[in-house]
């Protein structure tokens, strides 16, 4: 359930639809390493010219042989919406794995308005209780963002934080649950919960005596990182580095495979991980993909983000968005091959 009025739209998940992108070449678009291919680097170009000052990528090729990187801006943080889930999911298995607390996959969340959280496709409305492993994927594979939250309380978001530290990721950061950050960006004092029925009320537009900011990229509630820190996390996490089981990591994998934005950006074939995000608030949007595909046995981890201000929605821009980096990785994909 988007949280839609007048005046805000939030969505964290990823709209899937296609179209052409733009085709200038901006001159901010910084060029291919001196092994990658020229089709890449014009490609990631095109991505780039959808907003110059507020764009990021980075694709790193794990060839046995000739391994190479090419990049825009790879070092530039953004908000990157809901592609932060990849970290709940990781510690939540993580913590399966140590059995921590006794958790399982298969033991029964609940689900009511202690959790409940807009931009929620598949628990919207729902009360009563379901298996943890259909919480997590429904994270991951519909953005869900009631499942989100039951997630990242139980994991806790401070042992979320310690995996991101982990992993070497300093750019990166997690709110303390999405409806946190809804209620934060609603004009909250940090910390502060408006609760379900706070959530209702603002999406009717009440202000509930409160300013609404517009600073989405902040320190206290946000989903920030960068192209280079989400690629190096992907190439770690499905390297196996932060599980002691096989299975583990296989059930890692296996959820990161149901990401929707997989169908509409990596190449037919191809096996992918990943997760998108987007965000609407106020005059403020983000769309974002990171992930892996794999082309043979040859890892190619990716992350694309677009930032940009105005009345252009993300729904408006995601067609655009897609086409750029499905052009990018059909090159990658065929450079590849070669």
């Amino acid at each position: 359930m988007p949280l839609t009025t007048p005046s805000r739209r939030v969505a964290l998940q990823m709209a899937a639809s296609t179209l052409a992108a733009s085709t200038l070449l901006p001159a901010s678009a910084q060029a291919a390493t001196a092994s990658s291919p020229a089709k890449v680097s014009r490609a990631i170009a095109r991505f780039a010219a959808l907003a110059p000052e507020s764009t990021n990528c980075l694709i790193h090729v794990d060839s046995a042989s000739n391994p190479w990187t090419a990049s825009h801006q790879p070092e530039r943080q953004l908000f990157v919406g809901s592609a932060v889930k990849t970290f709940i999911l990781g510690q939540f298995l993580r913590d399966v794995e140590a059995g921590r607390g006794g958790l399982t996959e298969n033991q029964l969340a609940d689900i009511n308005d202690n959790v409940r959280s807009p931009g929620s496709p598949v628990f919207a409305g729902l009360t009563g209780k379901t298996p943890y492993r259909s919480v997590l994927e429904a994270m991951i594979s519909h953005s869900d963002n009631t499942a989100t939250d039951i997630a990242l309380g139980t994991a806790g978001p401070a042992r979320v934080r310690s995996l991101i530290a982990e992993a070497g990721l300093k750019q990166t950061r997690i709110p303390n649950s999405t409806r946190r950050l809804f209620s934060y960006l609603a004009g909250a004092d940090a910390g502060v919960d408006l609760g379900w029925a706070g959530m209702e009320r603002l999406a009717r537009n009440e202000s509930q005596g409160l300013k609404s900011r517009t600073n989405v990229i902040n320190d206290q509630e946000s989903m920030l990182s960068t192209a280079s820190e989400m690629v190096h996390w992907y190439r770690q996490a499905l390297a196996g580095r932060f599980f002691q089981k096989a299975e583990t990591l296989r059930e890692f994998r296996r959820i990161q495979a149901m990401a929707d934005a997989i169908a509409v950006t990596v190449p037919t074939g191809l096996a992918a991980f990943g997760k998108g995000g987007s965000i609407d608030w106020e005059n403020f949007h983000c769309l974002c993909f990171p992930g892996q595909m794999l082309v043979g046995r040859t890892p190619a981890t990716f992350c694309f983000t677009l930032n940009w201000t105005g009345d252009v929605q993300s729904d408006a821009r995601t067609p655009a968005f897609i086409s750029a980096v499905s052009d990018v990785l059909r090159e990658v994909s065929l450079a590849v091959r070669v």
